[in-house]
């Protein structure tokens, strides 16, 4: 709990400029690149039922309603649940955000057809308990699309790529100060799950009772370019229930 503490406290003096950065990209053409990778992987009907677990300040629940599907978003953090609901208001979207924990939902078995996130699992205490929550919500036939990096090998290089952009930037760190930097970087190695990903993700997955689990290391490249951390490239893991 201390630790649960620790990193709500963070998100929430974060929270104001990280939900610019997302704005950033939805606004540009990285929020096309992302919604073509998505789509690729989404079951083919025209209205699906979205957990977007981690929502932060709402890009993918946005993204995605706004194609017309309903979409849950949660997170643990109150102050990026707001943004993300100020967000979803300004464009007229009718989008659930809910407090909760990644890894104990609150929802039925299978209630969703897709479950998303992005950026979330390597924070998680206990990973594997959350995809096993994650395969529980689960419709038979759906699927999980999940897009993570090893960012504690970031923090452990002292690379500076990415530390500091512009506002108007689509991707990395807006208003970091030195002391929000070292909170980072602490918090972020203190919750390394200490496994080769996303290898450990695929076994763990197959364990669980997925049927099918695709990996794609490229991911990172499409979408962000040279935006994409050399040190943690991130990567795209796709299975199905």
């Amino acid at each position: 709990m201390e630790m649960e503490q620790r990193v709500k406290n963070y998100w929430t003096q974060r929270s104001h400029d990280f939900g610019s950065v997302r704005k950033n990209e939805l606004g540009n053409e990285m929020g096309e690149k992302w919604l073509r990778e998505i789509n690729v992987h989404l079951p083919e009907r025209k209205s699906l039922t979205i957990l977007d677990v981690g929502t932060g300040t709402g890009f993918f629940a946005v993204l995605l309603a706004q194609q017309g599907h309903r979409v849950e978003g949660i997170d643990l953090t109150p102050a990026m649940l707001e943004e993300a609901r100020n967000l979803s208001a300004q464009r007229n979207l009718d989008i659930t955000f809910r407090e909760m924990d990644a890894q104990n939902l609150s929802y039925g078995d299978e209630s969703f057809d897709v479950v998303i996130s992005r950026n979330l699992t390597w924070t998680l205490p206990d990973p594997e308990r959350a995809y096993a929550e994650w395969f529980r919500v689960l419709k038979p036939g759906g699927v999980l699309l999940n897009f993570d990096a090893e960012y504690a090998a970031h923090v452990r290089s002292h690379s500076t790529q990415n530390r500091k952009v512009s506002p108007d930037s689509p991707y990395g760190h807006v208003g970091m100060t030195d002391a929000l930097q070292q909170e980072n970087d602490e918090i972020t190695l203190s919750m390394d799950i200490g496994h080769s990903r996303p290898e450990w993700d695929r076994q763990v997955l197959g364990k669980i009772g997925f049927c099918s689990c695709q990996i794609d290391r490229e991911v990172g490249q499409r979408l962000l370019g040279a935006l994409d951390l050399t040190t943690a490239p991130m990567f795209g893991i796709f299975a199905r229930k």
